[in-house]
């Protein structure tokens, strides 16, 4: 299996011109053979806490057939991030397109105190991706909760995939915790940040891969949009800028 986190520099609130952008990226992961790629938090809008509301739609926004089309004809997950509608609240969530699937949706359960203003727990419980290789989603702050990876593993994952939003100064923690899952849990452990600006600081990007024994083995620079392929079965890499 080939599994690929995506770096990419989102256009602030402008999701259809970062749909745009996500296309390019999933055509140059498929030209490598992934099956599985995963994006950023809240990567088609942009991580705007205070624009969330505006933003907010669902997973049958129309705007998102292509990638169900893609995913079908090109036979890859893609995982997108973006606000979504829960009644008259908002979660951050992940909208999960499979090969001839309904689309999924993950979103996110623990959420960073200084996100409480803007946006609602999703209640989600760990939901699996994957047919043969099991996958765990987590999305940003929900890697520094014990419960979080400790549940993932508990549910038989092989692979924790965190879609982050990380500025700065949080990457080094975020960094030297996901290490320790994969050490501890021996998962497979893959980190999609973003770069460029985003809630008035600077995203670190540095798009990672740790193998099972939490050891580093592939990461981004801070300043490119790219992606990262792993093969589980040969554990060779491909790395791409654009």
């Amino acid at each position: 299996m080939k599994i690929c986190v995506a770096q990419t520099r989102p256009i602030k609130g402008d999701i259809q011109g970062n749909i745009d952008r996500h296309k390019k990226l999933i055509d140059l992961a498929v030209s490598n053979g992934a099956d599985t790629i995963i994006f950023p938090e809240l990567s088609l809008t942009g991580y705007e806490p205070a624009l969330s509301k505006e933003l907010a739609t669902h997973q049958a926004d129309r705007r998102f057939d292509d990638f169900q089309k893609i995913s079908d004809v090109r036979q890859i997950t893609i995982g997108v991030g973006v606000p979504t509608k829960s009644n008259s609240d908002v979660c951050i969530s992940m909208v999960i397109f499979q090969p001839h699937q309904a689309r999924q949706i993950y979103s996110k359960k623990y959420l960073h105190p200084d996100e409480e203003e803007f946006f609602v727990s999703g209640q989600s419980s760990i939901s699996l991706i994957g047919d043969k290789t099991k996958i765990a989603p987590a999305i940003c702050y929900e890697l520094s909760v014990p419960e979080h990876a400790e549940n993932a593993f508990s549910s038989g994952a092989e692979i924790y995939m965190a879609s982050v939003a990380k500025f700065v100064s949080g990457l080094e923690k975020a960094i030297i915790r996901l290490s320790e899952i994969a050490s501890r849990y021996s998962m497979t452990v893959l980190m999609a940040n973003c770069i460029g600006e985003a809630d008035g600081q600077e995203c670190a990007g540095k798009t990672s891969i740790w193998n099972n024994q939490g050891l580093l083995i592939g990461q981004l620079n801070d300043a490119n949009e790219g992606l990262i392929i792993f093969d589980t079965d040969t554990q060779e890499l491909i790395q791409k800028m654009i």
